[in-house]
């Protein structure tokens, strides 16, 4: 499109500034050539703009100076518009001064024609206007483009975070449920019983939410995800406890109803913190409590288990704790983006009395 746009332009220039000099009847052998140098070149100006600027600017000033019949300026007024369009500051100050003298001396010497400069002047004007205005469209457009990469950058880390929050709990809790199923189907079949129970209900869950993930990539919702939150949590805490720990979910303060995205974030931090302690905590109990307060939520997962000796460098894990690992798995990062995407923090390291693992995330609950 910009190749036909460009031929049209220079064939505009060459008819309006050849055709006058030819049908006028050259009174000189220079007219002609002069013509031709002040419109042709304009068909290359996206490749050498300057050098073409100032051949065809040259070629119109000494055209006019010498007396050749009136020309129409086209060739000029498109290379305005594109220094304009395309060039820095910089060169584009440098095109304004080149062309006002240009077009001073032309028509000032031999004789002056004030007229003819007011309508000439308006001209330029009017191009180098044109000219900034699709510059202007064009950076605009480059920062919808920027703006919209960037937004699907940030939808793919968030579907990303939440197939790995539903993948690795649910793994987690189906792993350890049916490594346990079978030694309890002699022992004690009512728990074997109960722990198959708990894979498949966990197994249809996880279903559940790969299916909301995954439709959202082939056919965006009008409305915001059906996505989990505080009020899911007990069924969560239920879950894990079904695995044989021992976990509770503990309320203080006055509750309140959050924003949906502090609501979906609290739900995957606890989801993640969970999986973990199952995963590889070792651990007998844990302990889920939320705080509420005047304007933040705390939510805290605590366990009593091998503490930070138990995070290794991972992609699965909480991340990196031994000598020697430095770099934070996925499953705390993702919790700190969460916790960071609605305005809030994220703090883990030790239980108290330095026992067991401890997470926790402040959260605002207030706009």
């Amino acid at each position: 499109m910009n190749r036909y746009l460009n031929l049209a332009l220079a064939a505009t220039a060459v008819a309006a500034t050849v055709l006058p000099a030819l049908l006028g009847g050259p009174r000189a052998w220079w007219v002609l050539p002069l013509a031709i140098l002040s419109s042709v070149p304009v068909l290359w100006r996206d490749r050498a703009l300057i050098p073409v600027a100032l051949v065809v600017g040259t070629a119109t000033t000494v055209s006019a100076s010498l007396g050749a019949p009136p020309l129409l300026p086209v060739g000029p007024l498109v290379c305005v518009y594109t220094f304009a369009a395309r060039a820095s500051l910089p060169m584009r100050a440098l095109g304004i001064a080149a062309t006002a003298a240009g077009l001073v001396l032309s028509l000032l010497y031999p004789r002056p024609d004030v007229e003819v400069l007011r309508y000439l002047a308006v001209a330029y004007v009017l191009a180098y206007a044109l000219g900034t205005g699709a510059r202007a469209r064009r950076h605009q457009a480059m920062a919808f483009a920027e703006r919209a990469e960037a937004a699907v950058l940030r939808e793919r880390t968030r579907i990303a975070r939440d197939l790995h929050d539903i993948l690795t709990h649910a793994v987690g809790v189906m792993v350890v449920q049916a490594e346990a199923g079978p030694l309890l189907v002699r022992a004690d079949p009512g728990r074997a019983d109960a722990a198959f129970a708990a894979i498949a209900t966990t197994g249809r869950d996880a279903a559940v939410q790969l299916r909301r993930a995954v439709g959202s990539l082939r056919e965006p919702a009008d409305g915001p995800l059906d996505q989990p939150g505080l009020a899911q949590l007990p069924a969560l805490v239920d879950r894990v406890r079904a695995t044989g720990l021992d976990a509770r979910l503990a309320v203080s303060g006055t509750p309140v109803t959050p924003p949906a995205d502090v609501g979906v974030a609290a739900y995957r931090i606890v989801q993640e913190a969970l999986t973990n302690v199952v995963r590889h905590a070792q651990a007998r109990s844990v302990r889920v409590g939320l705080d509420y307060a005047a304007r933040s939520l705390t939510v805290s997962i605590t366990d009593d288990g091998r503490g930070p000796a138990r995070l290794r460098p991972s992609g699965l894990g909480w991340g990196a704790a031994r000598p020697g690992y430095g770099r934070p798995g996925f499953g705390i990062v993702g919790m700190r983006e969460r916790a960071q995407s609605c305005g809030g923090t994220l703090r883990t390291g030790a239980g108290g009395g330095g026992r067991g693992f401890s997470v926790s995330a402040m959260l605002p609950v207030s706009a």
